[in-house]
């Protein structure tokens, strides 16, 4: 049943049955766009999951009180951006959602676990080595003293999103790879007790090498964003720095800008 100015309900669509869609019509931004954007953010949270089917056209539009070519044109937005994909004789279908990550100093795991991504964790490294001069260099320690390495695939839906390599001081913190794989780093810091402050982060972007396109799904030679973090302590110690890659299909970075009085 539709409502102008109120609330849309999708209705006998599994997928689509406990959602509400609040469509102005009165509004000057588009019915597509409403819709676009709140079927993104269903995507997003988890309300809709990859592999959920949505429908046809017809039936959308039918059971969403709108004009097919409104309904075709917000899927088609979603489409292009690679949260939904048509099958035919399927009717159109979520492949997966972009995680959009805050810039601030919080772990992947908790942004992913608040955003209800569904995130799962497997350990792929974790062992103690000496540090190179990058490492050294970044957590204030001679080179070649001995460092935890902690090599991490995060997956969302059972879907890889990132890969990600953490170096820390070898007195620091125990690091069991079985609490490593049901929680996150950050927050296995705060239990020991550490207080994180500040960091200081460099993004950037290069293409996929065979081993990371593999362990990441993607094709080789694929966009991958990169960062690279070092964290600080409350008493200014360096306590962890990580070089982390994420699949630019399924990451992105999301931050507010200020100016400057």
């Amino acid at each position: 049943m539709a409502k102008t100015r109120g609330a849309t309900r999708a209705a006998s669509v599994p997928a689509l049955a406990s959602l509400d869609f609040a469509l102005d019509r009165g509004s000057p931004v588009p019915l597509y766009y409403q819709l676009a954007q709140q079927l993104e953010a269903a995507i997003e949270h988890g309300a809709l999951a990859p592999g959920d089917l949505l429908g046809n056209e017809i039936d959308l539009s039918t059971r969403l009180g709108l004009s097919r070519p409104t309904v075709r044109q917000a899927i088609q937005s979603l489409v292009d951006k690679g949260l939904l994909v048509r099958r035919r004789g399927v009717g159109t279908q979520v492949v997966h959602s972009q995680v959009k990550r805050p810039l601030e100093l919080s772990s992947l795991y908790d942004d992913l676990e608040a955003a209800g991504q569904g995130p799962t964790t497997h350990v792929v490294r974790n062992e103690r080595a000496p540090a190179s001069p990058e490492v050294a260099a970044a957590l204030g320690i001679a080179e070649g003293s001995e460092v935890i390495v902690l090599e991490r695939l995060r997956l969302t839906h059972g879907q890889p999103v990132a890969l990600l390599c953490n170096y820390l001081p070898a007195t620091l913190l125990d690091l069991d790879s079985d609490r490593l794989e049901s929680t996150g780093l950050y927050r296995m810091m705060r239990t020991a007790g550490i207080t994180l402050h500040s960091a200081r982060q460099t993004i950037g972007a290069r293409s996929a090498t065979p081993e990371e396109a593999e362990r990441l799904d993607e094709k080789e030679g694929a966009a991958l964003l990169t960062m690279q973090r070092t964290a600080y302590d409350d008493t200014g110690r360096p306590v962890e720095y990580g070089a982390h890659i994420y699949r630019a299909s399924r990451y992105s970075f999301d931050f507010q800008l200020l100016v400057r009085a």
